[in-house]
């Protein structure tokens, strides 16, 4: 299932929702394959009843196996967002983690040459504070992933840089300015060259 929007901040958006690979479940799809393969022999050789009775039970247990793997794959979400990464898994018992992109020193990838050829791999995401390092495995073209998520993070401290640059910006006059302001004041009169001086230092102070 997708990552609610509901669970995302203001202006947050979803950059990559994924799944873990296929490979996160072949043996359990190999297993059920045995299991009907074995059953399919023991048909075609007339097996005695009691071997039909087990194979019966040998498929029941490998699909119960592959359903509840099946289900692990479907509520697990590895998500990167514009502020953050978030990994989800559980159905009713859930855990997960969130790491602020600003908090993410380093993300590493590792695949073997059989990865690199379905194009899966593994993550690794180390970060400062507790979490420390965070790995997780059976990630989708985990090249692309680590690219993306460096990209968020330059777009996530241009995005800070700018908001410090509006605030500073609609703040009002600098100081040098304020202290010209105060200058044009004395030279019309307004304030005495005391009261400009006393001015003038408490901005100068300011700095």
């Amino acid at each position: 299932m997708a990552y609610p929007l509901d669970q995302l901040n203001h202006n947050e958006e979803i950059i990559l929702d994924l799944r873990p690979h296929w490979w996160f479940f072949v043996k359990h799809i190999l297993a059920v394959l045995a299991a009907i393969a074995v059953g399919i022999v023991a048909l075609a050789f007339g097996a005695p009843g009691w071997v039909s009775i087990a194979v019966g039970v040998l498929i029941l247990v490998s699909l119960v196996w592959f359903g509840q793997r099946y289900i692990v794959w479907t509520t697990t979400n590895f998500v990167v967002t514009t502020d953050r990464l978030i990994v989800r898994t559980g159905v009713l018992a859930r855990e997960g983690i969130e790491i602020p992109l600003e908090r993410v020193n380093t993300v590493f990838f590792r695949q073997s040459l059989f990865e690199r050829i379905i194009g899966s791999g593994n993550l690794t995401i180390e970060s400062a504070g507790e979490m420390g390092n965070q790995k997780y495995n059976h990630i989708r073209k985990p090249l692309n992933v680590q690219n993306e998520i460096y990209h968020q993070m330059e777009a996530n401290e241009n995005r800070k840089f700018d908001r410090v640059s509006n605030n500073l910006s609609q703040s009002g006059p600098s100081i040098p300015e304020q202290i010209q302001q105060l200058d044009g004041l004395r030279q019309q009169g307004v304030l005495t060259d005391a009261e400009f001086d006393a001015k003038k230092r408490e901005l100068l102070d300011r700095m």
